[in-house]
């Protein structure tokens, strides 16, 4: 694995910058990209990948960063993690510019990043790398609806509709499409800007959880399929804290048998 590079998204944290720490511990070479260059900076510090800051919905930051892995070597893998929700409101009051900002950072950016980067997976397997990867974390949200989620919803799903199309239409290439889809993750930022800053609603959230998700949590699963043999494609990985059931079935306590029942 010492020479198999991987570009990770959303690596300024949470689950992006924990797979950057996954991936570099398992002998990866990394390429993280986020927009905050300050915060990929310090990525780079700890885990020695190198980093590209770019806004994922601009083309010609997309463009820039293909530029930039043409530059400097081949990439065998895309691991699509930047994302993010805004709002808690129901359909009927949701500001339309949160959702359109939330289907451009999940489904549009996606697509750009496919368009720019399959050229030069295909190019790696073509020069004997046997396959190569595109993986895309998005989440049981585009699964299952729930109130006050109409515009994640949609956008989680349609990035998992976008992963399922493309992995029919790389049928017969090296090419695995994987999609990890977790639950209830307990990251530094996720629900805090969801909420808009509000730290009590945010910690709420959480709160009497018995263990939620971490981004390590995450990231393990992304680097296990990543490792995995060439030939295994895991399809879809849904993982969700114990505590977690489904979508709408969340225990708040301590997780304890029901003796006698």
């Amino acid at each position: 694995m010492a020479n198999r590079r991987a570009v990770v998204t959303g690596a300024s944290s949470g689950i992006g910058a924990a797979t950057v720490r996954a991936l570099r511990a398992s002998g990866w070479d990394v390429v993280g990209v986020a927009r905050r260059a300050d915060r990929l900076e310090a990525v780079a510090r700890e885990t020695g990948a190198d980093v590209f800051a770019a806004d994922l919905t601009r083309q010609a930051d997309v463009d820039a960063l293909a530029a930039y892995l043409d530059e400097t070597g081949p990439v065998h893998a895309l691991a699509q993690i930047a994302g993010g929700a805004r709002g808690v409101d129901r359909v009927e009051s949701g500001d339309p510019d949160d959702w359109t900002w939330m289907y451009e950072v999940n489904v549009l950016a996606a697509q750009r990043l496919v368009a720019a980067l399959l050229p030069r997976l295909r190019a790696t397997v073509d020069g004997g790398a046997g396959h190569a990867d595109l993986l895309f974390v998005t989440s049981t949200a585009a699964q299952l609806a729930y109130p006050g989620g109409g515009g994640y919803n949609a956008a989680k799903a349609g990035e998992s509709m976008l992963t399922a199309a493309l992995r029919l239409e790389l049928n017969g290439e090296p090419l695995r499409v994987i999609e990890i889809a977790p639950g209830m993750v307990h990251t530094e930022e996720f629900t805090l800007t969801r909420l808009g800053g509000d730290r009590a609603a945010a910690d709420s959230v959480y709160a009497d959880v018995d263990k939620p998700l971490t981004a390590d949590d995450v990231a393990d699963v992304i680097a296990y399929a990543l490792n995995a043999p060439g030939h295994v494609n895991l399809d879809l990985v849904t993982v969700r804290p114990v505590a977690q059931s489904a979508q709408y079935l969340l225990h708040r306590g301590p997780l304890e048998t029901r003796k006698g029942r």
